[in-house]
């Protein structure tokens, strides 16, 4: 439990009580105080030598995107195969996308596809793309918690954190369909346990469930009053020199609330012409969409969930699962073929996803973050008699961007129908290599014994996707 309490009796001239000021209980690892956790977290990480230093953004579409609308067309395939919207074409000659995603064509320089990458999965099982059927069943981001710490040791960052559209909107509600349940999965422990559960704050998870804050009342009115609260505090903390007279660890605890929370967090400390380009918003109303049960949880918010995305990484955060639901495209409007030349989902990824593209080159961030975008799997070659296309394992779409790794690359192909990859094919073993590699200098990891012996062999054996480290 961690408390800042408006009222107390134990009180210096200042007004704060050093004993309610710092008061920090379970943050659900163990019942470690959090600057103990601070603590053990710098003790494993100073001089482990093997952290590369970069973030990795998953940017996870549940439900299954299509992979013939995203990055593979085949507009040269029969009329019940090829891409419903279209093509257009990229910087790459001879390359096309799908023909909603023309802001992502026009940087081709900056991001690699891949066409032969397949889920092996036909189902909504999202565990078995994020865990790369590690032996552990724990998602690559709690294996980036377990190994660099479930906080930054700098500022007590999450280094784990899930964005649901909850989190970057005050209030919204969106009814449940199977993706509700699904969820949990994106972003599992496994056998590591929960205290490397991913971090959410729109209220979910058992980690945000095991840090409470008490504040008086009157306080959470809004999310706003929460935040104005926490920087009285403080403003007040800094003047009195209370945090001048504790320990460092604890000192780091009350950033992570104070000044991580309030700022990382709060996307009205942004520029405005910043918000403004990553805005979705305008691609659709969400209600629109939401009438149909596969597209429940649908919402125009991607553009602001990447942005925080961004935040959090720049402060400190190792690891960001972005999820994007409502990519069940069965049939009957909420299809491709019943938005043909509008489809606003696959315009609302190309404008996030561009947009977050642009804004980490501009901040010299591409080397740093790694994007990834895909999904449990992808649909079916053949449009079904709805209008749709079914679930398919043997294909998904891939998208990498940054990560210091080599761009401007399409990576294998599909064959005729895009129905099987015509060169080597690649599946979640291959993704977690590739993120894995990123994160750790896999060769130092290996001497490392305080790494799960498991663990440390499913990393260490792990197959990259070599033509991104050429």
């Amino acid at each position: 439990m961690f408390r800042i309490l408006g009222t107390g009796y134990d009180r210096d001239c200042s007004g704060l009580s050093r004993r309610e000021f710092l008061r920090i209980g379970s943050l659900g690892a163990g019942s470690l105080a959090l600057p103990q956790l601070l603590s053990l977290n710098a003790a494993g990480s100073q001089g482990a030598g093997y952290l590369r230093g970069k973030s990795v953004v998953l940017l996870f579409l549940s439900g299954g995107p299509p992979h013939l609308e995203f990055f593979d067309p085949k507009m040269t395939a029969p009329s019940e195969i090829r891409s419903i919207t279209g093509e257009v074409p990229t910087k790459i000659p001879g390359v096309t996308f799908g023909g909603t995603f023309s802001k992502l064509a026009a940087m081709t320089d900056k991001i690699s596809v891949v066409r032969s990458y397949g889920s092996k999965n036909g189902g909504h099982e999202y565990d078995r793309i994020t865990t790369g059927g590690n032996p552990t069943k724990a998602a690559m981001c709690a294996i980036y918690s377990r190994i660099a710490g479930t906080n930054n040791p700098r500022n007590g960052m999450p280094n784990n954190i899930l964005v649901k559209p909850e989190g970057v909107q005050d209030g919204l509600k969106l009814d449940g369909n199977f993706e509700t349940g699904a969820l949990p999965t994106l972003t599992t422990p496994g056998s590591l346990g929960k205290t490397y559960d991913a971090f959410d704050p729109s209220g979910g998870g058992s980690l945000k469930q095991d840090m409470h804050m008490s504040i008086a009342a009157e306080r959470l009115d809004d999310r706003r009053g929460l935040l104005a609260r926490l920087d009285q505090v403080r403003l007040q903390a800094e003047r009195s020199g209370v945090l001048d007279r504790v320990g460092k660890y604890q000192q780091q605890a009350f950033d992570m609330i104070a000044r991580g929370i309030a700022e990382a967090f709060d996307l009205s400390k942004e520029d405005p012409q910043t918000i403004a380009g990553y805005d979705t918003s305008k691609f659709f109303h969400a209600p629109d969409l939401q009438r149909f049960y596969d597209m429940r949880r649908v919402t125009n918010l991607l553009g602001r969930q990447m942005l925080l995305a961004r935040r959090l990484c720049e402060a400190g955060c190792g690891f960001v699962t972005v999820s994007d639901c409502g990519w069940d495209y069965h049939a009957n409007e909420n299809s491709p073929k019943g938005m043909t030349g509008i489809w606003p989902m696959g315009n609302q990824v190309d404008h996030a996803v561009s947009a977050f593209i642009e804004d980490i080159h501009q901040r010299g961030l591409e080397d740093k973050i790694l994007l990834v975008v895909t999904g449990e799997m992808g649909r079916t070659p053949r449009i079904n008699r709805s209008g749709g296309r079914d679930h398919y394992g043997e294909l998904t779409p891939l998208l990498f961007a940054g990560g210091g790794l080599k761009m401007g690359q399409v990576i294998g192909q599909s064959d005729r129908t895009a129905s099987q990859p015509a060169t080597e094919p690649y599946d979640p073993r291959h993704l977690l290599g590739t993120v894995m590699h990123t994160l750790f200098d896999v060769g130092k990891l290996r001497l490392d014994s305080s790494v799960p012996t498991e663990l440390s062999r499913a990393i260490t054996g792990s197959e990259k996707l070599e033509p991104l480290f050429r």
